[in-house]
């Protein structure tokens, strides 16, 4: 199979589809590999490291997509490149389909067929094509919340540890799972006063056996959420419905109540959102102001720090490349049912049900598509 990684031209998006170790991987087991020029340097990666194993390095995202059978990306293909998908082809990356009726309606008139890194799950029920970013985001979410709420950014002017004397910010996390828990531990670690809300009794147990003592946990009612928001300097946003639109889980008027110059970081972004005053932003201008609140709102938080999150993505996706190439993607997705809830479109269908709820849209099982 030739394997094709167009350059990502999402602003600020620094990542790479498929890193060398993977490109080597691909060709070791027969296939081929083809790069557009520069798609790695974002993440340290020079056109010589794709040479060297084996790959080739072409001048054009439209030689990558004209005559790839497998596309290989990180963020969700723009408008630009999903008008050069084709039915038989098949886009293996992050899709995002429930808040983006465009790129949906876009991918279901390619015909292309559309496997979601953020679907695919594994036996314990996790999603190990999202969890390395989610770590990423969530470790970095208090970072980049620390500088939002400096003052000359708009933010309260408080120091997340304090000072001898002087209290630490109060942080609250919206969601225990993956982004939150990595949030919390680092947010903790800067020296603030954390707390995480979750609904699941089960989920705050576990983080209090594991991390006693270095956050506390609360159970995410509306009214604990409401009291713990309100007195916040800085809320983490870190809830997740696999493949389904964010809920929105602090409106407009609670901004109202909230301390003013307070940080929200939207790391659900993404998904469309978890605060209501939510809109997507990037790393070129990633803060904005609604009512005295601050909002980071970037929707590609680890393309920031680029080399890691690619390295740390290319390891999770390396057995699924290799799978859907060895196999191609119907055998694939027989031989693993995990691999094949990452399926969301083919040959001009909708297959997964949490977009098809978002978006109105009729949807064919995966188990039918197959036999298409």
């Amino acid at each position: 199979m030739l394997i094709g990684c167009p350059k990502e031209i999402k602003p600020q998006e620094f990542r790479v589809g498929l890193t060398p170790n993977a490109a080597q991987e691909a060709i070791s087991h027969g296939h081929q590999a083809m790069v557009e020029r520069g798609a790695g340097a974002g993440a340290g990666f020079d056109d010589a490291d794709y040479t060297a194993v084996g790959a080739q390095v072409v001048d054009s995202a439209a030689e990558v997509f004209a005559r790839a059978e497998m596309i290989v990306k990180v963020k969700e293909p723009q408008a630009s490149e999903r008008a050069q998908l084709r039915e038989g082809q098949l886009l293996f990356t992050y899709l995002h389909l429930a808040p983006d009726p465009d790129q949906t309606r876009d991918l279901l008139a390619s015909g292309v067929t559309a496997i979601a890194y953020e679907t695919v799950t594994d036996r314990a029920g996790g999603l190990p094509l999202l969890a390395p970013m989610s770590e990423v985001a969530g470790r970095l979410a208090p970072q980049v919340g620390a500088w939002s709420l400096q003052k000359a950014n708009g933010g309260r002017g408080v120091l997340m540890g304090g000072v001898p004397g002087v209290g630490p910010a109060n942080v609250v996390v919206i969601g225990g799972g993956v982004v939150g828990t990595h949030a919390a531990r680092v947010a903790a670690g800067m020296g603030a006063d954390v707390t995480v809300l979750d609904m699941s009794l089960a989920r705050l147990r576990y983080l209090d056996d594991v991390f006693s003592g270095q956050f506390r946990t609360r159970h995410a009612s509306r009214g604990n959420t409401a009291d713990m928001v309100a007195n916040a300097d800085m809320v983490i946003g870190a809830v997740l419905i696999p493949g389904a639109a964010a809920p929105k889980l602090i409106s407009r008027a609670q901004l109202g109540q909230m301390k003013p110059g307070a940080v929200l970081v939207d790391v659900a972004i993404d998904q469309g959102g978890c605060f209501e005053t939510s809109r997507p932003t990037t790393h070129a201008d990633p803060i904005y102001e609604v009512d005295g609140i601050v909002h980071y709102c970037v929707a590609n938080m680890p393309g920031a720090v680029a080399r890691t999150a690619t390295i740390g993505l290319g390891n999770a996706t390396m057995p699924h490349l290799l799978a859907l190439a060895d196999k191609g993607w119907r055998q694939a997705c027989e031989d693993d049912p995990h691999l094949r809830d990452g399926l969301n479109t083919h040959a001009g269908h909708l297959t997964y049900y949490a977009v098809g709820k978002a978006l109105g849209i009729d949807v064919l099982s995966p188990a039918k598509a197959l036999k298409l």
